[in-house]
């Protein structure tokens, strides 16, 4: 498993050995086509499919959905955060959010979402995640990825087991599904030719560039004249390589006058775009946010805390990417998921910040989804009879129903009782 280390410290995973990854490589290929100025031809056929893109974008560390949008005409809200409550829509204030309805207002420092709001292309569910009540991070991040809460017999992701029960998108394909991390997401093991790959752009051999070429020549003939199942994912891995490396991540110009932040998550989004648009055959992408386990220091609202910095950082890195990809002269069927393990309390502790908490944000991008409107289920007053345990936003919206209405309706896979197994899900009306 992959190491994980959060806000707090906790080692989450162990790093995953170069071997692990030639384990997981399989079935790679390459082949030419015609794609933008900015990437060299790279061989492979055109897909027909009508079948979305998804990329999965995991708020590590447990998000603070009401710091993200939050019930403006609630006083609760107010009275339970008097330090890091944002100021209502209608206020003076300069560190006021932007109304999205009559109820909701988004936080200032993620207002780079509004325009795709706007558009109908995003779509805000509140009070999501997941019915067991863990306040584990490790335990709460495992249930969601792998689709089911403890049950220690399931092991692969839910997007793992949803690549594994459909076919590729494109049958020559040298990789279907790509974790930007160091060791390969929980999310995606059990996912055919899916790779952890922390930096596509500097994906490779070492060593000596001079000798690059030949050292690479030389394993593809040494791997070529062994046994299959120990030559195949060697000689996948190499195609791999050359693949990845055909790709001028460098030079890639955004389009929409997208730019993208210069963040860890601004830089994997802004590849993430480059691998899209090359057409390689590519359907799952995994990306993970940290820096939302919000302990103290989380206000004051304003841009000097800790919790308006990661926000504006998301929200940027989103709105270019809905630019970049979303919309424009070239529509590219792509669905993004945000979502987090749980949210923080209703009311902020003594350090300026809130503790483990149960309800949280979930934010779904794209032209497929029935976006501009924020998703609830018997919202309630954040009053502390009506919170869970007295303390916490209640968990109305099963991440699943989200999830699955987006793999059965954007990515065109049925096989829900494998994919979230002993759970029924109920249609929230997430997408077009």
């Amino acid at each position: 498993m992959a190491k994980h280390v959060h806000d707090t410290g906790c080692e989450e995973y162990n790093a995953l050995t170069r071997r692990s990854f030639v384990g997981h490589a399989a079935g790679f290929a390459a082949a030419a086509l015609a794609l933008p100025a900015w990437l060299p031809k790279v061989v492979l056929a055109q897909s027909a499919s009508t079948r979305d893109v998804i990329v999965s974008v995991f708020l590590r560390g447990g998000a603070d959905g009401l710091s993200m949008v939050y019930p403006f005409t609630d006083t609760n809200y107010y009275t339970g955060r008097p330090s890091i409550a944002i100021p209502r829509p209608d206020s003076t204030s300069a560190n006021r959010g932007t109304a999205l309805n009559g109820q909701f207002a988004i936080s200032q420092a993620m207002s780079a979402l509004v325009p795709a709001f706007q558009a109908g292309n995003l779509l805000v569910v509140h009070g999501a995640g997941l019915v067991n009540n863990t306040r584990s991070h490790f335990d709460a991040q495992k249930f969601i990825e792998v689709g089911k809460a403890a049950d220690a017999n399931l092991v692969t992701g839910w997007l793992g087991r949803h690549l594994a029960t459909s076919t590729p998108m494109r049958s020559t394909a040298p990789l279907r599904a790509l974790g930007l991390s160091q060791g390969l997401q929980r999310t995606l093991v059990g996912a055919p030719k899916a790779l952890p790959i922390p930096n596509p752009q500097g994906f490779g051999l070492g060593g000596s560039a001079t000798t690059r070429a030949e050292r690479s020549t030389w394993l593809r003939d040494d791997y070529t004249a062994v046994d299959t199942s120990i030559g195949a994912p060697a000689l996948d891995a190499l195609n791999t390589v050359s693949l990845l490396n055909a790709i001028n991540f460098t030079g890639y110009a955004p389009s929409g006058g997208a730019v993208y932040p210069n963040s860890g998550f601004g830089r994997g989004m802004r590849s993430t775009a480059a691998l899209i648009k090359a057409d390689i055959g590519i359907e799952a992408i995994q990306l993970d946010v940290g820096g939302w386990d919000t302990h103290s220091g989380q206000g004051p609202v304003a841009a000097t805390g800790s919790m308006a910095r990661t926000m504006q950082d998301l929200a940027a890195t989103l709105a270019a990417f809905h630019a970049d990809v979303l919309t424009g002269g070239v529509s590219y069927k792509v669905t993004v998921v945000v979502l987090s393990e749980f949210g923080r309390n209703v009311r902020e502790n003594g350090t300026q910040g809130t503790d483990h908490g149960r309800g949280s944000c979930m934010f779904v991008l794209g032209p497929g989804i029935a976006g501009g409107r924020v998703l609830t289920n018997n919202w309630v007053p954040l009053a502390r009879e009506n919170l869970e345990s007295g303390q916490d936003l209640r968990v109305t919206i099963d991440h699943r129903d989200i999830l699955s209405e987006i793999v059965s309706r954007r990515l065109g896979n049925p096989n829900l009782d494998v994919i979230f197994p002993s759970y029924v899900p109920t249609v929230r009306g997430v997408t077009l």
